[in-house]
C-alpha cells in the first residue's frame, strides 16, 4: 500500500486532503480510483489507512483505520557528513533514511573538495528534502528525517552537546593498538539513547579536526578492519544498530 506524508494543515478530523506532487502521483502515476486505499502519515508520527473518496485537483480521503506501528530505530542517530563529491550525499540520505537515521547535518570539512555557495545550497536542500521524503515513504517510516542547513565543524560540535554518545570514524586512530571499535561503543548504547556520528569527506579528517572532535567529547572509532568509503560509513553504523537492537 502506497504511503504519503501529509502536512498537519491538510488533516481535518477524519478526512485528509492531498495536494501538489502527491496528488499528481496518486491520480496520474499510481492511477488510483475512488475506493482505493493508501496510507497517510501525519507529521507528528501517526499514520492511518485511508480510503480515497474524491479525485480532482486534490485528493480527498477518509480515515478507515489508525495504525499502531513500531518502525523507527530505537536509537536516535544523527549523521553529520563532511561534504562529499558528486551525488554521494544523495545516496547517504536515501540509504540512511531507509535504515532509520533521525537527522542529517552536511558540513564543510577541511578536506571537502566541493563548496556550496548560497544559490547552490538552496537548490540542493530542496532536492535533499525530496529524497528523504520519498525514501521515508518507500521504507514505510513514521517520520521524515530532519536535514539541517550546512554547518561548520564548530557548529555541529555545539549541536552535539545534548547527545548520549558522540563518535567519529578515524582511520589514523584505527591503526593504533589502542583503537576503539564501534562494537565496544555499541555495548554502551541503550534504547532511547541519542548517538551523534561525524563522518569525514573522501580525504578524511585533518589532524586539527580530529583533535578538536576529541576535545569536544567525540570518541574516535574503527568501523571494522577494512577502510570504508565516506558514503558507506553511515550505512555501516545504522545497519549495525538495527541488527543489535531490532533483530537480536
Amino acid at each position: 500500500m502506497q504511503r504519503y506524508f501529509i502536512p498537519s494543515t491538510d488533516w481535518h478530523v477524519s478526512e485528509v486532503i492531498i495536494k501538489g506532487d502527491d496528488a499528481h502521483h496518486i491520480s496520474r502515476v499510481m492511477r488510483y480510483k475512488e475506493g482505493d486505499k493508501i496510507i497517510c502519515n501525519h507529521t507528528d508520527g501517526i499514520a492511518a489507512i485511508c480510503e480515497i473518496t474524491a479525485i480532482d485537483q486534490s485528493i480527498h480521503a477518509t480515515v478507515r483505520e489508525w495504525l499502531d506501528e513500531a518502525v523507527e530505530l530505537p536509537i536516535t542517530v544523527t549523521v553529520a557528513q563532511g561534504l562529499p563529491k558528486g551525488d554521494k550525499f544523495d545516496l547517504i540520505l536515501q540509504k540512511g533514511t531507509e535504515l532509520g537515521a533521525h537527522s542529517f547535518i552536511p558540513f564543510q570539512a577541511e578536506r571537502s573538495i566541493v563548496v556550496w555557495d548560497e544559490k547552490k545550497k538552496a537548490k540542493k536542500m530542496n532536492r535533499f528534502r525530496k529524497i528523504v521524503k520519498e525514501a521515508s515513504e518507500q521504507s514505510h517510516r513514521k517520520q521524515i528525517p530532519v536535514i539541517h542547513s550546512p554547518m561548520t565543524l564548530s557548529d555541529l560540535i555545539e549541536e552535539s552537546t545534548t547527545y548520549d554518545m558522540k563518535i567519529f570514524p578515524y582511520e589514523e586512530e584505527a591503526k593504533t593498538e589502542k583503537h576503539q571499535s564501534f562494537g565496544s561503543i555499541m555495548k554502551r548504547l541503550e534504547r532511547d539513547h541519542r548517538l551523534f556520528i561525524c563522518i569525514g569527506p573522501e580525504g578524511g579528517f585533518s589532524v586539527k579536526e580530529a583533535e578538536k572532535l576529541k576535545e569536544s567529547g567525540f570518541h574516535p572509532v574503527r568501523l571494522g578492519p577494512r577502510i570504508l568509503r565516506t558514503e558507506t560509513a553511515a550505512i555501516y553504523v545504522l545497519s549495525s544498530i538495527s541488527y543489535q537492537f531490532e533483530e537480536l
